[in-house]
């Protein structure tokens, strides 16, 4: 079963913002490094030359790939981070909350201030210094325990009202996924029609996520700074999703590809990192859209 994990586009500066989560989060481990080759790069690419090109790390039991790139993408708030602080597991959650609500609003913003809301009696939505956004929620603890953080996917602009399209789409691409719980608008507010979807989350392959409609205008959407990388088992797997996936043929680079709501995704091989270090692998990566094991 192929494996998602998020991928974060930093410009220049991924080591920096990966060594602050790892320090501010709870169990925050820093992984494998990968570089850029010292030849074979594209002009836009020459100045990193010899640097960081990927950095594996968990937070929380969260793994996410930091990707060390130029200024292209920019972070928005469309695709955020729920943080689950869960008092049955944490006796001193709410503490624990506003601590890494201070950590991560120093040099950033908050989108929602730390308040009471219907939903929880503690919440705040924060975009940090490198402009990612997380939203910190004190959860009940009564409730269906979930992992600590959730990728949180929000339909804006052009994708308004299309949340339950999408998760009817990804839950019928990935194996072993469902829609876990939802809760809709009773009648609209703002863009968001009656009956479009308030929360959900859902498992795409075994892995949770959180998705709802937008209930403002934001005049953001999805983009390529955050993408999900699908380690796949073999051509067959990779060709399977990427026929599945990939709706926007001008997106198609290098395994990453676009779907029909935008959202990016990367279709590689689960031994990709192998594949990379033969010689010419990053060259050969280069002239391909989809990924084709043979060509290394």
């Amino acid at each position: 079963m192929a494996t998602i994990t998020p991928n974060l586009w930093f410009d220049h500066d991924a080591a920096e913002a990966v060594a602050f989560y790892a320090s501010v989060f709870p169990d925050g481990r820093i992984g494998t490094t990968s570089y850029y080759p010292a030849e074979g790069l594209l002009d836009f690419q020459q100045s990193l030359a010899g640097q960081e090109l990927t950095i594996d790390f968990e937070l929380g039991g969260q793994a996410f790939t930091a990707i060390n790139a130029g200024p292209e993408f920019r972070f928005n708030p469309s695709l955020s981070f729920m943080v689950n602080v869960d008092p049955a597991r944490d006796g001193d959650a709410r503490a624990h909350l506003d601590e890494l609500w201070e950590a991560l609003l120093d040099g950033g913003e908050a989108l929602m201030p730390l308040d009471a809301y219907p939903f929880s009696p503690h919440f705040g939505w924060v975009q940090d210094r490198f402009g990612l956004s997380w939203q910190l929620i004190l959860t009940d603890p009564a409730g269906e325990p979930r992992p600590f953080i959730l990728p949180t996917l929000m339909f804006s602009e052009q994708n308004t009202n299309r949340a339950r399209e999408a998760l009817d789409y990804y839950t019928g691409v990935f194996d072993d996924s469902e829609l876990a719980t939802i809760a809709t608008y009773e009648q609209a507010s703002g863009p968001a029609a009656a009956g479009s979807v308030m929360f959900a989350d859902f498992t795409l392959a075994g892995h949770w996520f959180a998705a709802m409609d937008a209930a403002a205008d934001h005049g953001f959407s999805f983009n390529e700074s955050v993408s999900f990388s699908v380690a796949c088992a073999d051509q067959a797997e990779i060709d399977r999703y990427w026929a599945a996936l990939s709706r926007v043929p001008e997106a198609e680079q290098c395994g990453w590809c676009k779907d029909q709501f935008g959202l990016s995704w990367q279709i590689v091989p689960a031994e990709m990192a192998s594949l990379m270090s033969r010689p010419g692998a990053f060259e050969a990566m280069l002239a391909m859209r989809k990924i084709e094991i043979a060509g290394f």
